[in-house]
């Protein structure tokens, strides 16, 4: 089949056809695409998989080399040096006299461009590289049967048309499928529909009144998932062919902005606009006092490309590739690179309780009867009611089977067929059975939260007798399971009731009039690094809460036992009752909330971020994929259900929580790396000004060549490259960090000055000082070579400026004293000190001559050790003065 006849098949199967599928029964549907209740031949597999294609969506495909390094250079700051580049050409080139042609200018802007290109493109591919082989590691199943082999699970992509799918509560749809058997099945559509409540899906065909196929209920659409139920479904379409995918297509590279990416572009234009206002100022100012209109504007043209801070792109990126790289070696996949720092920023986590806080094994401890005595036919009835279950086995459903392997207790499938089941739903609570023994006797077996079964039961098995459940048995049974829950048991109760209901009839009704039996009591302990973790947490900043749908007395033991002040405790019963006003207000005061449905995990969440707080959501079950959703940062383990896999930017691939602090730290980390760089740039960009403007209005000459403020303007760059690496002192990632764009204003008023200070000293000491001396007399004075007296003025200027803007790298990056309290990176110190000594020896060199740059005398480096000394000193006092006014640095 060909491309093109391939994309107008998949268009058929998305649309027309789909509702074609929908009005046709079972039996029709299965011989249309070959197959059957057992599946597919699996001879035929790789046949329908050239004719309908891969089950994977186009947007999800790793972006080409190409476009990666197109991407890598296309940014406010390359395009603003491009087009000065452009400028420069024009200039120095094309209309530039033949003996005066000069492309230094633009080869030192370009050579900028590309430094800032390829490292970011490098970055992003290492980071990308990484990211695909840890997304590798988190596998997305289907369950599937094939004929001659049963059910198997297999990844989504293998996935193919004609596939029999069998789908339970916390699967993700995997194609688009048409439903064949369905028990009770709810599946959300909200992804692809917006409609936040879950629709049920039957299999019986639709008639001639739908017209759209979402309105199908007898079809399910790839990004969907399973809310509660089970089924079986045959695949009608894959990849870009289902209804998602043609709508991904319309949407790809469409992302929500965080605002980690909000502040780094706000700073960007801030940047831009900065220049855009004091470019044109520098040039008139130099072209009315020099006279020399066209030197005014290549001067003008390089203050522009000295302040572009052109690393930035480069500097965000590698950071946030490198806190990546770093947390993939401890096993952590960071499917989204921003979320790094929004783990970093993250003052409040939510966690659930089952399998996060806990150990995914839950132990089955006690199996009693009302009276709180070990009882085997309560095992029994767990057993059945576990083993013939087909939706999704949860931990307690494990645990009695384990339970009963362990000990082993008598093979009782022999015994018993399955009838009909209604499946678990997070608003029942609960799950049933119903089973047949060899008299044709049936039995329907629930098992579920002890407060809704005793709802649904009007008897109990008391003292040896069937009697009527009295207020007084409902409080013993209460007083029984509140000391079990005190020693941190989770109980669920198991009820039953004989010949229920007609055979294949049942439904949710019959839940009542049953027959409380007792219970089964499990143990699951916390995982051994939990209380170190909330531990570590508090000491960065981070308060956690935990949100669970368990019972509170459960909830309070296991709190207990890792170290977890239970402050206040809420019920999703109380939450229900207050409106957001005064729901915002407790939930500051709350650590844990108890007994919560999924969309009041959501409403908690909600409600802190609108609090100001970086929410982190941590949860592992379907009632969490929402709330994980609704995050600033959601986080999984691996082997969490399908969707909350889906739903989470990180996902833990070890049980170890102290991976937990890692992410903070290096979030953190990387947060500081991004700011000190803006800071550095900014501050400095705006105390160049300052010292360019006085310059030019008192200097007889411009205080620097274009072409030697390029050339100091790439050495600066080059040091910068080293930020990423840079060493954060403690103190500083122990408190989270946000975003405060206005800070920078602030810093650059406070810190930028400063250097313009020594800057202008120094025009006073090279001016009246070391030139005369040098050249024996002042600029103008007869005999005194003026050429020779701007060069050696130019190299003056032009090391000073760049020992203090490369020092002032050392002084910014800490709010500590530099070299004795905090110390950088070996990375920074030797890319640093090679600039400066790179800058020092220029002037003495050819290339510094053919710059326009004289030989230094020795006496000028006393001057400039006084100079940079009494800088650094300046700097010193003015940050604790900015700390004391502003509280922080950075």
């Amino acid at each position: 089949m060909t491309r093109r006849n391939l994309k107008k098949e998949e268009k058929l199967i998305s649309t027309d056809r789909l509702l074609d599928i929908a009005r046709k029964d079972v039996d029709t549907i299965l011989n249309e695409f070959n197959t059957s209740f057992d599946g597919l031949d699996e001879t035929l597999v790789e046949d329908i998989r050239d004719k309908y294609g891969e089950n994977t969506i186009d947007h999800d495909e790793k972006e080409s080399i190409f476009k990666r390094l197109v991407e890598a250079f296309i940014n406010p700051f390359t395009i603003v040096l491009l087009v000065l580049s452009v400028i420069s050409f024009i200039t120095d080139v094309l209309i530039a006299a033949p003996g005066d042609k000069d492309y230094t200018a633009v080869i030192i802007v370009l050579t900028m461009v590309t430094i800032s290109g390829v490292l970011r493109f490098m970055q992003e591919m290492r980071s990308g590289n990484e990211a695909e082989k840890l997304k590798a590691m988190v596998k997305i199943t289907a369950n599937i049967e094939r004929k001659g082999m049963g059910a198997k699970e297999i990844p989504l992509s293998e996935v193919v048309v004609g596939d029999i799918v069998h789908l339970s509560a916390g699967d993700m749809i995997p194609a688009d499928v048409r439903i064949i058997k369905a028990k009770d099945l709810f599946i959300s559509q909200s992804a692809l529909t917006g409609e936040s409540e879950a629709l049920e899906k039957l299999p019986n065909a639709v008639d001639d009144t739908i017209l759209n196929h979402l309105e199908s209920n007898n079809l399910a659409f790839m990004g969907s998932n399973v809310i509660s139920g089970s089924a079986s479904a045959v695949v009608v379409s894959v990849g870009n062919g289902t209804v998602f995918g043609s709508m991904a297509k319309s949407i790809v590279g469409v992302k929500t902005e965080t605002s980690f990416e909000k502040g780094v572009n706000s700073v960007s234009w801030l940047l831009i606009r900065f220049m855009s206002c004091m470019v044109p100022i520098v040039f008139f100012v130099n072209g009315f006092t020099k006279g020399d209109w066209m030197e005014a504007f290549l001067f003008a043209l390089s203050i522009a490309v000295g302040l572009t801070p052109e690393m930035l792109p480069m500097i965000v990126t590698t950071n946030l590739a490198k806190g990546a790289v770093k947390m993939s070696k401890k096993k952590t996949v960071i499917k989204n690179l921003n979320s790094i720092q929004n783990f970093g920023a993250m003052d409040v986590l939510c966690t659930d309780k089952t399998g996060t806080l806990t150990q995914d094994k839950v132990v089955l401890e006690y199996h009693l009867d009302i009276h709180g005595n070990s009882n085997d036919r309560i095992l029994r009835h767990g057993f059945l009611n576990s083993y013939y279950q087909t939706g999704l086995k949860n931990l307690m459903d494990i645990a009695i089977l384990n339970h009963t392997e362990d000990i082993g207790f008598p093979d009782l499938t022999r015994d018993y067929e399955k009838v009909d089941e209604i499946p678990f739903d997070f608003d029942r609570r609960r799950m049933s059975v119903v089973i047949k023994d060899k008299n044709d006797k049936t039995q329907m077996i629930t098992k579920g939260a002890v407060e809704e079964m005793l709802s649904i039961s009007e008897w109990a098995e008391y003292k040896g007798e069937v009697v009527e459940l009295s207020k007084e048995i409902k409080n013993e049974i209460l007083n029984t399971v509140e000391e079990l829950n005190s020693n941190g048991m989770r109980v669920i109760a198991i009820a039953q009731k004989t010949n229920p209901s007609t055979e294949g009839l049942f439904s949710v009704s019959d839940e009542s009039n049953m027959v409380l039996m007792g219970y089964l009591a499990f143990l699951d302990p916390p995982k051994e690094t939990t209380k170190d973790a909330i531990i570590a947490l508090n000491d960065y900043g981070v308060g956690v809460k935990v949100l669970t749908g368990d019972n509170d007395a459960v909830t309070r033991s296991i709190c207990k036992q890792v170290g977890l002040e239970v402050d206040n405790l809420l019920l999703g019963s109380d939450i229900d009752n207050m409106n957001d006003g005064e729901l915002s207000k407790v939930v500051e005061n709350t650590t844990v909330f108890a007994k919560l449905s999924p969309m009041q995990k959501v409403r908690i969440v909600n409600i802190l971020r609108k609090n100001g707080h970086t929410v982190g959501f941590m949860g592992d079950g379907i009632n969490d994929a929402a709330a994980m959703k609704e995050s600033d940062v959601g986080i999984s383990v691996d082997t969490a259900v399908d969707i909350a896999k889906e739903s989470a930017d990180i996902i833990l691939l070890e049980k170890d929580l102290m991976v937990l602090e890692e992410g903070v730290k290096e979030g953190r980390k990387t947060f500081a790396n991004i700011i000190k760089y803006i800071k550095m740039t900014a501050s400095s960009n705006f105390g160049n000004m300052f010292s360019v403007l006085v310059a030019s209005a008192f200097l007889p000459f411009l205080p620097m060549l274009p072409i030697q403020l390029l050339v100091l303007n790439l050495i600066y760059d080059i040091s910068c490259v080293s930020m990423p690496w840079d060493n954060v002192d403690e103190d500083y990632i122990k408190e989270p960090r946000k975003w405060d764009a206005s800070s920078i204003g602030k810093f650059m008023v406070w810190i930028g000055p400063t250097s313009s200070v020594f800057d202008i000293v120094t025009y006073i000491v090279m001016f009246f000082v070391v030139c005369p001396i040098a050249l024996g007399g002042f600029y103008g004075d007869a005999g005194v070579d003026k050429t020779m007296f701007i060069a050696l003025f130019h190299a003056g200027w032009f090391v000073e400026s760049l020992w203090s803007q490369t020092l002032v790298i050392h002084m910014i990056r800490t709010p500590k004293l530099p070299f004795v309290q905090s110390r950088a990176s070996l990375a920074v110190t030797v890319f640093t000190s090679i600039g400066i000594a790179v800058g020092t020896i220029l002037p003495y060199t050819s290339l510094g001559a053919s710059l326009g740059m004289a030989a230094l005398p020795i006496y000028y480096f006393s001057w400039l050790g006084l100079i940079i000394a009494s800088y650094m000193i300046l700097v010193t006092i003015l940050k604790k003065v900015y700390i004391r006014r502003y509280g922080e640095f950075l």
